[in-house]
Parts: structure tokens; C-alpha cells; sequence
């Protein structure tokens, strides 16, 4: 027995020196660790090669490069809903080899199987699959479908987590408004928008904070619906920046073809800040032919706001290929105009520097810039849409009374990886 305890004497003594002689390497270790991933759930209508899911929700599983060679993100995806599953999805196979959950309704993708909200965010996604259109040519896209089985499921848990919503709210005015109110109403930290605002100048530029300016016009192409969207978000977000912040948008009003070309005629808006725009097209497809010559159903967008700022864009389809904006100071007269620039080419990297700002919201649960910014962009979409097909009525819009000073400002972000051709991987 005394054998016994000698031997039990030691053993416990070894572990006592082992304890306090390695407790301070173990401390340093536990410092040093990196927190815990951010778990994500992501809610999308198809996740195809090169659509909005993959070129965002990839980079959680596939680097910032899309190729498993670029920075690794905080956050994890830990589930999957796909509302539609085309063809050639690859949702699947994706995670097939990264060992992600595949659910089949929403509430699954939030509490894991578990009945209780078992993720710290998600990703709404909503762009891309076979959706019907509205009278006004908008894609009705099905945003306040799968946000109210995500409220469901926070409602039921008591708990809330921060949700990014890609590009509009909505695509028309009601269901952006009442997922906004919701947000509000759950203090659920709330962020959407397009690419655009944080991608690349072309000069490095931008409306001097508090500066007062009373026009801006933009040039855009694509469809109205998708590409316009994003047109009128970066011009808001260079609206954003002037003296007094946001006041809203009064009215709006939209006009097409001989129109348009009446309006560069009676000079109905800046001119001159059109040719600083212009300057900023890379390779316009004109070949020295004028303009309404190389396009055939010219679109021209304006708003109206509270505050007498007037914002134009063109859509030029024919013409251009890419995104450009000029504004002018009230005091000086001064002209300053960008290119908004974007990686055509796989990675696609100005959606990496969109994640990056998701990625801080998830992290520390404050949105990086005003959902308020895609709240006014959403509704002054549809409006102009509206007008467009009502005959170019000009629309009074004082539900666009939207107000705020913004949290965020634009800076250039680090130079693009290399682009790869899109087919590539």
C-alpha cells in the first residue's frame, strides 16, 4: 500500500509540475488563436457557374479568388437553401467536396435540424433563376418570400443575426419598404446593395464629404431592371456624400427614344458634364458616328430630390459597355467624373471588396453603409420604371422622402488579382 501511494505521490506531483510549467505556453497559445468563424447560412434562388450565389458565396469556400489561392474568409458556410436548381447547378457538387448542409426549406438552413437559429448570419441572394416579370419589366424576384421564412424562424428563436441582402430590397416599393420596417422593428442589423459603389474609379474620385453639388449624370447600359440598378446605386452613393447628407427623392420621371435625343438638344440636363462622363468609356462602339446612330432606344432616368439635386442617367445600349459619372460643385462650377469600374473576368473582384463589407457587418454586428441608400434606390427604381412605361409620366414620389447622413465613404481598394476568362474555374 505505501508502495502504492509513493507511486500515486509522484504522478500527481509530474502533473502539477506539467500544469504550471506549460499553463503560460498554453495561455500564449490560446491568445494567438483566431476567433471562431462567423457560421453563415445562404438563401439563394439558383447557384449556377458565374451567377451572383457563386461569385458571392463561393469566395466563402473557394478564397477571394475563386480558385483556393486567395484569402481565406472569416466567415463559414455552414448551410444552403436554392429555391430553384437549374440545369446546370453546382450547388451540389460544391458541397459534395466542402461538407456544407443542403437544406431543403429555409428554416432548415437557419437552425441546422436543431429548432433553434443556429447560425451568426446570412446571405440572401436573390438574383438569377426563371421568375416572371412585372408591368413595369422588373424580375420579380421572390426577396420578401424568403425573408419572411427567415423572420419566421428569428421570431420563433427570440434571436436575431445580421442579413445581407444582394443588390434591390425588392424590385418594387411595397415589399422593399416592409422588409425594411421588419428590420427596423427587430433591430436586425441590415445591409444590401450592389458592387458598384465600392468597386474601382477610374480616376480615383469622389463627391467631397458635406460638398454641395446640385447635378450628377451617369452613364449605364444593360438591361433597365438589372444594370440601371446598379447605375442609380452608385450615383446615390456619390449623392449620399453632399451637404446636409440625404433628403429624398421628390419625384422621378423616365424617357425614351427621340426623347432623349431632344433632351441633349434643349440641354434638359448638364451637357457638359455628359462629355466629362464620356471621357471615361473605354472603347465606345461609335467609330466617330453620332450617338443616335449607334443606339436605337435610348433611355434617360432622372430624380428629382428634396434639396434640388438632380441626378440623369443615360442608358446608351449599343454604345457602351461600362459604367460612368460626373458631378459638379455648386460654389466653384468644378466638374469632377469617374469610371465605375469592374472586373469582367473571372474572379470578378469587386465582388470580393462587396464581401469585405459584409464580412465586418457579420463580424461586429453594424452594417458598413446605409441599407437606407438600397431602401431610396429600390423604390426610385420602380418608380422609374413606371414612368418609363406609362408614357414618361413624371411620378411625384414623396413615400422617397428617405433621410439619412451616411456611415460609410468610398476609398480605392487594392489593386484586382488577374482576371481569368469566365468559362474557367
Amino acid at each position: 500500500m505505501n508502495q502504492f501511494l509513493r507511486a500515486r505521490s509522484v504522478v500527481i506531483a509530474i502533473a502539477v509540475f506539467l500544469l504550471v510549467h506549460h499553463a503560460p505556453q498554453r495561455a500564449a497559445i490560446a491568445a494567438d488563436a483566431p476567433p471562431r468563424q462567423k457560421r453563415v447560412a445562404a438563401i439563394v434562388t439558383e447557384y449556377r457557374h458565374n451567377s451572383h450565389a457563386d461569385v458571392i458565396v463561393s469566395r466563402l469556400l473557394q478564397t477571394d479568388t475563386l480558385d483556393g489561392k486567395g484569402k481565406d474568409s472569416p466567415l463559414e458556410l455552414v448551410s444552403l437553401y436554392t429555391d430553384q436548381r437549374p440545369a446546370n447547378d453546382i450547388s451540389r457538387l460544391l458541397a459534395a467536396s466542402h461538407r456544407f448542409r443542403v437544406s431543403e426549406t429555409i428554416e432548415d438552413a437557419l437552425t441546422l435540424g436543431t429548432g433553434q437559429l443556429a447560425v451568426d448570419g446570412v446571405l440572401l441572394v436573390a438574383e438569377h433563376g426563371n421568375y416572371p416579370k412585372s408591368a413595369t419589366g422588373n424580375t420579380q424576384y421572390p426577396k420578401r418570400r424568403l425573408w419572411e421564412e427567415t423572420i419566421r424562424v428569428f421570431r420563433t428563436s427570440g434571436q436575431v443575426v445580421p442579413v445581407f441582402i444582394d443588390k434591390h430590397l425588392a424590385d418594387n416599393w411595397t415589399d422593399a419598404k416592409a422588409i425594411y420596417d421588419t428590420a427596423r422593428e427587430l433591430s436586425i442589423p441590415l445591409m444590401a446593395g450592389s458592387s458598384l459603389p465600392t468597386s474601382w474609379r477610374k480616376p480615383a474620385a469622389d463627391v467631397e464629404r458635406g460638398a454641395a453639388i446640385n447635378e450628377i449624370v451617369s452613364i449605364t447600359y444593360g438591361s433597365s431592371d438589372a444594370y440601371a440598378y446598379h447605375a442609380l446605386e452608385f450615383t446615390q452613393a456619390l449623392a449620399e456624400q453632399r451637404r446636409g447628407g440625404e433628403t429624398g427623392v421628390k419625384a422621378v420621371q423616365s424617357l425614351g427614344g427621340d426623347a432623349v435625343w431632344r433632351a441633349f438638344e434643349e440641354k434638359r440636363f448638364d451637357t457638359e458634364l455628359f462629355d466629362a462622363a464620356w471621357q471615361h468609356i473605354p472603347n465606345p462602339r461609335t467609330e466617330g458616328r453620332p450617338l443616335r446612330d449607334v443606339v436605337p432606344e435610348p433611355k434617360l432616368f432622372t430624380l428629382e430630390y428634396n434639396d434640388g439635386l438632380k441626378a440623369h442617367l443615360l442608358e446608351l445600349n449599343g454604345a457602351v459597355n461600362a459604367f460612368a459619372g460626373a458631378w459638379r460643385y455648386a460654389d466653384d462650377r468644378r466638374i469632377e467624373s469617374a469610371e465605375f469600374w469592374t472586373q469582367e473576368g473571372r474572379p470578378a473582384a469587386h465582388f470580393t471588396i462587396l464581401l469585405n463589407g459584409i464580412e465586418r457587418m457579420m463580424l461586429s454586428g453594424r452594417p458598413s453603409w446605409n441599407v437606407e441608400r438600397t431602401l431610396l434606390v429600390s423604390g426610385a427604381l420602380d418608380a422609374l420604371l413606371a414612368s418609363l412605361v406609362e408614357g414618361s409620366r413624371r411620378i411625384e414620389t414623396p413615400y422617397l422622402a428617405v433621410k439619412y447622413e451616411p456611415i460609410w465613404r468610398w476609398q480605392q481598394p487594392p489593386p484586382p488579382p488577374p482576371a481569368r476568362p469566365w468559362a474557367e474555374q
